[in-house]
């Protein structure tokens, strides 16, 4: 495939846009505006990859792993992946051209509608929620293409199970929409995607160009209507300069960024912060400390999304959740995407006590860690489903065998990987120290939800007769740490500043109260959500950002063209 960045030293000195990040929100606002025939400009972090060179073994994997403590940052700033450990909320997240696209899991749900009643959001944003959101929607589905796992191709057992575990707890099972190509073919903005290899690799990111990241449908179709993209650019802070905006920026890679340099900066009329809940807090937090006034709720009301992770472990049949790694399709049971069922518990007359759980599977890069990880969590944390000599007997031989021959046979071949989802209280805080982003969230994992999630998961185990081993970041041992892959809140939306940090259209509040903003920034990305989903966001933020560039257009009277197929611009793309 072509290459979508350009070369840093082609990037002009104003533009009419400047898209900061280039997850979902950043894409959708770079595809949008260019197709409103403006000059877009989108600055990225990470580095671009293309289907190929994504890492598959484990020496490659741990090569590409970022790592931000307390004592320090560790790892390339551009490394693929970005893990921010925190002492009660750690957060796993994607660094590259498209954002966490790059490793999620593809999962493209909707919420429960009764999460839009929360008086948290916006009384604009509730109105319009059969008309503008719903466009919204409509339009992320039209672009990111989800489809449920299809029905002809191959059983997967991971599925099968989990199926199982509906059955036991009386609860609706189903295959979610999920945005992966199941066909080989150019699809509608230009791009050539083959079928799914059914790997399993898809959260280390995707070598056959199979999964529907945002490098093949938004920031292809943003490129071809004339956006420029820059990667590998660490945006600081943000100032005023008159009636627009100065993006103050280092570039990484350079040797710069080590030595504390001065900061380069582009001119923008508009800015659109979508560096995720985390980057764009962090931006806007430096940038009041540089004198721009903003709410004092900046930073709060951080949510994990309600985010837990589980294992069914030494189950009593195959899974077969071990993607391939640098094996070669074909050579071993298939994986299938990440994620490919669903266990839908969202009827709950209390919304919060609504919760979803999905099978998963983890990638081959890493896949040799878990036979001895595994092993001993079980051993410390779990909790067995069955009991009986025979069995014990059973259990003890496919332990051995992994352990003897890795996660592809015995105990850990037969290992179910659970996410679940639900409702915590968006309690977090975000705040800098040392310049640097920190969340702060104490008692998080004690909140009763967690308990009753992992008791829900036991009794999913129930059904495979394996040992529920709970996350081991989560026991009274790490006093009851949570990662999360969904973080969400910061810069949450609302009606004015005592409560949030931007209005509905994503426009940030000016000051400490009321709801005059800035007009011109805005920021567009899961930091505007102001409460748990339950669900996979992805397809929420894209629906948002879908909304607040419609609404963008329409303030400044510009024509966003949705013709497709994608037309390339009179540019032609750099190889």
């Amino acid at each position: 495939m072509a290459r979508l960045s350009s070369p840093i030293e082609e990037i002009k000195d104003r533009y009419a846009a400047v898209v900061i990040g280039s997850g979902y929100g950043g894409s959708i606002a770079a595809s949008r505006l260019s197709r409103a025939s403006q000059k877009v400009c989108v600055l990225e972090r990470g580095r671009e990859y293309q289907p190929g060179e994504y890492p598959d073994t484990e020496t490659e994997a741990l090569s590409h792993v970022q790592s931000d403590l307390a004592s320090g940052h560790v790892g390339s700033r551009t490394a693929l992946y970005d893990l921010r450990i925190n002492e009660e909320m750690n957060v796993f997240m994607g660094c590259g051209l498209g954002g966490t696209s790059l490793v999620n899991a593809n999962v493209a749900l909707r919420p429960d509608p009764r999460v839009f009643e929360d008086e948290r959001w916006p009384k604009a944003l509730r109105d319009d929620r059969a008309t503008l959101l719903e466009d919204g929607y409509h339009r992320a589905e039209e672009m990111l293409t989800p489809l449920p796992y299809p029905q002809d191709f191959p059983p997967l057992r991971k599925q099968e199970a989990l199926e199982k575990s509906a059955a036991f707890l009386q609860a609706n099972f189903y295959r979610p929409p999920i945005a992966v190509t199941f066909r080989d073919g150019v699809n509608q903005v230009g791009v050539d995607q083959k079928a799914c290899k059914l790997c399993g690799d898809c959260v280390t990111g995707c070598n056959y160009a199979a999964k529907n990241t945002l490098i093949m449908n938004y920031l292809p179709d943003a490129r071809n209507h004339g956006a420029e993209i820059y990667t590998q650019v660490w945006v600081h802070h943000i100032e005023r300069d008159g009636d627009g905006f100065l993006v103050h920026y280092q570039l990484l890679g350079s040797g710069s960024e080590s030595f504390d340099a001065p900061t380069m900066f582009v001119r923008a009329d508009i800015v659109i912060l979508a560096a995720g809940t985390l980057g764009s807090t962090e931006i806007l937090l430096r940038s009041r400390a540089q004198g721009i006034s903003l709410s004092e709720r900046l930073g709060q009301n951080f949510t994990a999304n309600g985010d837990v992770l589980g294992f069914g472990y030494n189950n009593d049949e195959a899974i077969c959740g071990i993607g391939f790694g640098n094996r070669p399709p074909g050579t071993l049971d298939p994986v299938g995407p990440t994620i490919t069922g669903i266990i839908d518990m969202r009827t709950a007359s209390n919304l919060s006590d609504g919760l979803v759980i999905e099978e998963g599977a983890i990638p081959g890069a890493f896949g040799s860690f878990i036979p001895a990880g595994l092993s001993a969590a079980a051993k410390l944390l779990g909790k067995d489903t069955d009991t009986g000599v025979g069995d014990l007997v059973k259990k003890k031989a496919r332990e051995l065998e992994s352990l003897l021959h890795g996660p592809y046979a015995g105990a850990v071949r037969n290992t179910q990987t659970y996410l679940l989802m639900c409702h915590d209280n968006g309690d977090g805080n975000m705040y800098l120290e040392d310049d640097r982003l920190r969340i702060k969230w104490p008692g998080v994992g004690e909140q009763p939800i967690f308990e009753r999630a992992n008791e829900r998961l036991l009794e999913a185990t129930r059904p495979l007769g394996g040992t529920y081993v709970i996350n081991p970041t989560w026991s009274m041992l790490t006093k009851h740490n949570l990662t999360t892959v969904h973080p969400l809140g910061g810069c949450t939306m609302s009606d004015d500043a005592e409560h949030g940090v931007v209005n509905h259209k994503g426009l940030v509040f000016s000051g400490k109260n009321g709801q005059d903003v800035y007009k011109g920034l805005y920021v567009s990305d899961g930091s505007i959500i102001p409460r748990p989903l339950g669900v996979n966001p992805f397809l929420t933020i894209s629906a948002l950002a879908e909304r607040n560039s419609a609404l963008l257009a329409q303030d400044r009277g510009w024509k966003i063209d949705y013709t497709l197929p994608s037309a390339p611009g009179a540019e032609p793309q750099k190889p």
